[in-house]
């Protein structure tokens, strides 16, 4: 048997599957033939976000969904599963998180940031887990981020004081990794897949109009530049398809080079 990058018999749910990055990621699932149910609390942006995609009438559905809430991860889940009669991949992409400053963060910005980006992750594993013990298969793709893996360099934002990386949102996305790790080797056992993608520079095109910035960041990857949405989205369509059969507890860094140097 030969394992290809084809997604026609996929059923992938992702979270955040309309925003900057989730939109080239669902666009590129639908390319390969995946079908795909986006997660999200706002179906006016995510009409908007594929308005002028292809391949979206027969394939392409949106779920209503909170993710801070597990009820609504239950009922999505169940929802999809009644509808296109299995899940095959999750994708957990979607994050939320409120304040910045590494001195005044308050008790309540830290707890929602880790909500946002940690927390929301292990609801829905949790809730998965009962669809893809009952096939004997799965795949789970985490998304971090590589403030997960190393530490801010701090001078770039020195004149871009704006965009500062806070500190839950990396402490979160760390413990993506090992809870993408933990889970691997639990599930491993039941044919269940669990892996990591991590992001590198890859800004939105609203942080994308501060040159100076952009400039900054550029100079921090191996190859000058920083990410495009399409950079990233391949990645997403190896570990769902069976190309990646034999891969999972992995952290598939897509940085341009960034934590290389």
């Amino acid at each position: 048997m030969v394992y290809t990058f084809n997604l026609k018999e996929k059923v992938v749910i992702i979270t955040g599957g309309y925003g900057h990055l989730g939109k080239a990621a669902t666009e590129s699932l639908l390319f390969h033939g995946a079908t795909v149910y986006v997660l999200g609390r706002d179906e006016g942006k995510f009409t908007e976000a594929f308005k002028n995609s292809e391949n979206t009438k027969e394939k392409l559905f949106f779920e209503s969904c909170d993710i801070s809430k597990t009820e609504d991860i239950k009922k999505a889940f169940l929802n999809i599963e009644n509808k296109a009669g299995k899940i095959d991949v999750l994708i957990n992409n979607a994050a939320y998180l409120k304040g910045q400053s590494p001195e005044e963060m308050t008790d309540d910005e830290w707890e929602t940031g880790v909500d946002g980006s940690l927390n929301c992750v292990f609801r829905c594993i949790r809730e998965i887990i009962p669809y893809f013990k009952k096939n004997s298969s799965g795949k789970i793709i985490n998304v971090s981020s590589m403030y997960g893996v190393v530490a801010p360099q701090f001078e770039i934002y020195d004149d871009f004081p704006a965009f500062l990386n806070p500190p839950h949102y990396g402490a979160a996305k760390a413990g993506v990794i090992q809870l993408t790790k933990y889970y691997a080797s639990y599930l491993g056992k039941l044919g269940i897949q669990v892996n990591t993608i991590t992001p590198g520079p890859f800004p939105s095109e609203a942080v994308q109009q501060t040159t100076g910035f952009v400039k900054a960041l550029e100079s921090k990857t191996c190859l000058n530049r920083i990410g495009k949405p399409e950079d990233l989205a391949g990645s997403f369509v190896f570990l769902a398809s069976d190309a990646s059969n034999f891969i999972t507890g992995q952290n598939i860094v897509v940085d341009g080079g960034w934590t290389s140097k």
